[in-house]
């Protein structure tokens, strides 16, 4: 494998171009509101942090071409876009659609979309989500006309743009929460029929198909037969194999692992999982390296599961390891968390913290 892509996941919630985005963040600059009311926890807690940019809209052209231009010039040259649609229509696509795709210099990098159909709860809101963490406000499972209209949106308006990243021709589409995927359409085998059927739209629309990208993360529960009496836990391993998945890969640590420690304990446990994987998914797998941990910022009080040192010279030899392991699948594809999730605190933009540490490290890793 000659050459590595670099995608970095892309939070689109730092724009007030979005209305909704006022229910949790009433000043109008996205979840900008909570980088800066972020506070430390206790002695040598590294926040508040800023950042080196300014809090910056990620909607606006001119700021969107700056960010490309250091990303590519650091070695990332794809954008994982999370990608919502609540209510009967899309949420936070302005990110993407007056940003990223009206910015001059697009046509350097691609892009993709990961459709993030997890439910929302008022975890967005800090002034609360401390409180109450449990009432969904917006469901993310759709139903089968919903899909289609969603479906449609994405082939008519992204997967058949140049920038738009593919593999074998096909464009990417990742999906983030398959429980809720499963559970909106009525079950595997209805999940399975419809994405086939969006296989096929894509190819009436003049593309190979669709390359279908499973996050991983969790267990599933569902009724695999539908005869049976119930709903069983399965292994992801096993549903996969029922459904057209191309790859896979995952969008954080703390989606398998405790993350209260050293990041290079942390990286011993990755390393067993991204064998473990090896072991039992017969698609290929595209390797991820999540810079950090601490989301601290989007609530009043609580400290845990906060990852440390995780600093510029510990994720460059993560991403070392994810390297090698990409050269020897037949995708060729890193996957980062994330390019700017600052409220999670795992962030490849410059801080006032390690400056363009993480970016420099992905600089030497895949660019030197």
């Amino acid at each position: 494998m000659s050459k590595i892509d670099v995608a970095a996941y892309v939070w689109p919630a730092y724009t007030g171009n979005e209305g909704r985005t006022r229910i949790f963040w009433p000043e109008g600059i996205g979840e900008w509101e909570t980088v800066k009311a972020a506070t430390p926890r206790y002695e040598g807690h590294l926040w508040p942090r800023k950042p080196l940019w300014g809090y910056v809209n990620e909607a606006d052209p001119y700021v969107m071409e700056m960010e490309i231009e250091a990303a590519t010039d650091h070695g990332v040259n794809v954008f994982i876009y999370d990608w919502y649609w609540y209510d009967n229509r899309p949420f936070l696509e302005q990110c993407l659609n007056d940003g990223f795709l009206k910015a001059k210099n697009r046509s350097k990098m691609k892009f993709y979309l990961m459709w993030a159909n997890h439910d929302v709860t008022y975890g967005w809101d800090r002034r609360i989500a401390h409180l109450d963490r449990k009432t969904t406000i917006w469901n993310g499972a759709v139903n089968n006309e919903q899909f289609h209209t969603i479906g449609k949106r994405w082939i008519e308006k992204y997967f058949t743009l140049p920038e738009y990243y593919k593999i074998d021709g096909k464009p990417v589409l990742s999906i983030y929460d398959l429980q809720n995927f499963i559970d909106g359409l009525g079950g595997v085998e209805k999940a399975r029929e419809e994405m086939e059927w969006l296989d096929n739209e894509a190819q009436k629309a003049g593309l190979r198909g669709v390359h279908f990208q499973y996050i991983k993360f969790g267990r599933i529960r569902t009724n695999v037969s539908g005869f049976d009496g119930g709903e069983q836990v399965y292994d992801p391993a096993e549903i996969i194999k029922l459904m057209p998945f191309n790859s896979l890969t995952h969008y954080q640590y703390c989606h398998f692992t405790g993350m209260n420690r050293d990041y290079a304990d942390i990286m011993e446990t990755v390393k067993v999982e991204w064998d473990w994987i090896a072991q039992n998914y017969d698609i290929p797998f595209c390797p991820h390296v999540s810079v950090g941990w601490d989301n601290t910022p989007r609530y009043k009080t609580g400290a845990n599961h906060i990852v440390k040192n995780n600093t510029p010279e510990e994720i460059e030899k993560a991403l070392i390891l994810a390297k090698e392991l990409a050269e020897k699948t037949n995708v060729g594809l890193v996957t980062i968390n994330s390019w700017n999730e600052w409220t999670e605190t795992s962030y490849l933009q410059p801080d006032d913290l390690y400056g363009y540490g993480y970016l420099e490290a992905v600089k030497k890793v895949f660019k030197d």
